[in-house]
């Protein structure tokens, strides 16, 4: 009977050790459970924010590319409005051109026709390559009409051919003094006073500037002629820093002067060509004619004097001055 009791008590130990073992080991599954649902859960983290990451970058690429492309496509449109107000432009331009009207175009065909000697069947005397060489015959005439002096008319004061300043009122000489004009004889001229004579091409500065806001500039023609109109000339309004030097209101005067400048000009012989106000707001070179042509004898001397200008109190600049006129006949030269 002790025998029996020792086994019993074995026996329940045994167990007890079993299950100690038991809970040990299920306290360890759940440890490895645990340990491996943090590590799962470390791993679902980096992953979550590694795809933030990766799809914020996507974002932020995806939205510079539609930046960039609305930059792009904005300068694109402003390139194409720009094309779109040229041609506008150049629209407006071509209409306002002075281009051929259908009965201009057929006069000159039938002009053409008849210069060629047509035999009446105008539609086939004339091939589109002849109008062609018509038309650059045409250009070319014009081209050559003014190419020489810009208005198509002879000037008679023009330096190189022959006319000089002979006489003007006192120059302006900023910075370099003045005496010279007060010493020698009274028909003193400036070396610069023919560039009133001369183109200017239309280049700022290049003109003769007399002191102050009145003055005179008298010039012997290249010839006697019988004055048909005068042209004054200044410099561009497109071109032109400060145009308040410009003559304003002007009066030109004619006669026939002897050799000797310093004999008095006789009233009755001395003819008012042509009043006139040179006006900005028009061509750079205006043609005024000659008041009473019919009743202008002939003249070899002219004088432009002027009494205003365009607001300048120092200076009046005269760029150009230009006589035109046709030379009388002999039989008119010898009744004078």
């Amino acid at each position: 009977m002790e025998l029996a009791l020792k086994s019993g008590e074995v026996s329940r130990a045994g167990t007890e050790v079993s299950l100690t073992e038991f809970e040990g080991r299920v306290a360890e599954v759940e440890n490895f459970l645990k340990t491996t649902a943090k590590m799962i859960q470390v791993q679902v983290e980096v992953v979550d924010r590694k795809l933030d990451n990766e799809i914020g970058g996507l974002r932020r690429e995806l939205n510079e590319r539609i930046d960039d492309q609305s930059v792009a496509l904005g300068n694109s449109l402003k390139i194409l409005e720009e094309k779109s107000e040229g041609l506008d432009k150049s629209l407006r331009e071509l209409k306002s051109a002075n281009l051929l009207t259908k009965e201009e175009f057929e006069n000159m065909y039938e002009q053409m026709f008849k210069e060629k000697g047509g035999n009446g069947k105008i539609e086939t005397a004339v091939s589109l390559s002849d109008i062609g060489a018509y038309a650059r015959e045409i250009v070319k005439n014009e081209i050559e009409m003014h190419a020489s002096d810009g208005l198509a008319r002879a000037d008679y004061a023009l330096f190189s051919g022959g006319g000089k300043v002979v006489r003007h009122s006192e120059p302006f000489l900023a910075g370099k003094g003045s005496n010279w004009f007060s010493k020698g004889s009274q028909n003193m001229v400036h070396p610069d006073a023919d560039k009133m004579l001369k183109p200017s091409f239309g280049e700022p500065g290049q003109c003769f500037p007399l002191k102050g806001s009145s003055g005179f500039v008298q010039i012997k023609l290249r010839t006697a002629i019988i004055p048909e109109a005068i042209t004054l000339e200044h410099v561009a309004k497109n071109v032109a820093y400060d145009r308040s030097s410009a003559p304003k209101d002007c009066r030109v005067s004619g006669w026939m002067q002897g050799r000797d400048l310093d004999l008095p000009i006789d009233p009755n012989k001395m003819f008012v060509l042509a009043e006139f106000m040179y006006d900005l707001e028009k061509s750079s070179a205006q043609t005024f004619d000659v008041s009473d042509a019919g009743g202008v004898g002939i003249v070899n001397t002219v004088r432009l004097d002027f009494s205003s200008n365009h607001g300048s109190t120092s200076h009046t600049c005269i760029y150009r001055l230009r006589v035109h006129g046709h030379e009388p006949d002999s039989v008119s030269m010898v009744k004078m």
